[in-house]
């Protein structure tokens, strides 16, 4: 689905939370169910690194009921509001070298399966020069959730467009929306976030409500945030790949960081307004 970008310049305090979180995924322990506001143990339980009841269930099962007067225009989630004109800018470093990337809420709608979605374009530069450009198109429902709806992605080398691998359109070749947050996240939720068979399978896990544990905050080049929610992603086309998300309050994404298959990361460093 959309571009991947990670995490955090933090405290060396948080930075030793977030390592026992990398050991608890590397073992294959999972975080328990606490409640908001403090550090997640860990079980003694073993489990892979994703959420078996939405792993595990049948993609044939999955059947969202999409009805079009049960969205709203302005999508206001607290967790991941998406006002038209808002620039979101992200940095950070990958395989490759390192990667910016430009997050813009457009004032321009696409009416997919009969809902009119916000249209949202993300132009991600590799060492400087484009390397995707995609168009992704979200709706929130009257409950606050907010509904992924499809992409119109190119990738790009020395210019030129390589691949559109990844585009995919809710109701178009039995591809389905998937809900990318939820109004009330709860630790323990797991969601599919869209479902296009072979080509976009991506899949979320709630993690904790207050990733910062116990330190005051989380810590990016842009600010700092308490009452970060933390979620794990993984995509089962992507075997041995998965990420973790922070999202403030009142702001949205501020960092991702990749934890296994990999060790890319990225974090907020400006928003513009008013575009």
């Amino acid at each position: 689905m959309r571009r991947s970008v990670t995490t955090l310049a933090r405290s060396a305090a948080a930075l030793a939370l977030v390592a026992a979180l990398v050991a608890v995924s590397g073992c294959g322990t999972e975080p328990t169910k606490g409640s908001a506001g403090g550090a997640a143990g860990t079980s003694e339980k073993a489990l892979p690194p994703y959420a078996p009841e939405v792993a595990e269930e049948k993609a044939a099962s999955y059947a969202p009921q999409i009805d079009p007067s049960n969205f709203v225009e302005k999508i206001d989630n607290r967790y991941m509001p998406l006002t038209p004109g808002t620039t979101f800018a992200y940095e950070g470093r990958t395989a490759d070298g390192p990667e910016r990337v430009e997050t813009y809420v457009s004032h321009n709608t696409r009416e997919v399966l009969g809902v009119k979605c916000t249209v949202v374009r993300d132009k991600a530069f590799l060492n400087g020069k484009l390397s995707e450009d995609t168009f992704d198109w979200y709706a929130q429902d009257r409950d606050g959730n907010v509904w992924y709806f499809g992409e119109d992605t190119k990738e790009y080398e020395n210019g030129k467009v390589v691949s559109t691998k990844g585009s995919w359109e809710a109701g178009v070749d039995g591809a389905k929306p998937g809900i990318v947050m939820e109004a009330n996240p709860r630790v323990g939720d797991s969601y599919r976030q869209e479902y296009y068979e072979g080509e976009a399978e991506d899949m979320a896990e709630v993690l904790s409500l207050d990733a910062s544990g116990l330190n005051d905050a989380v810590t990016v080049p842009y600010g700092s945030f308490g009452d970060v929610l933390m979620t794990k992603e993984w995509n089962p086309l992507e075997p041995g790949v998965l990420e973790y998300k922070y999202y403030a309050l009142g702001t949205g994404l501020i960092g991702e960081e990749q934890i296994l298959g990999g060790t890319d990361r990225s974090e907020l460093v400006d928003i513009k307004a008013g575009q």
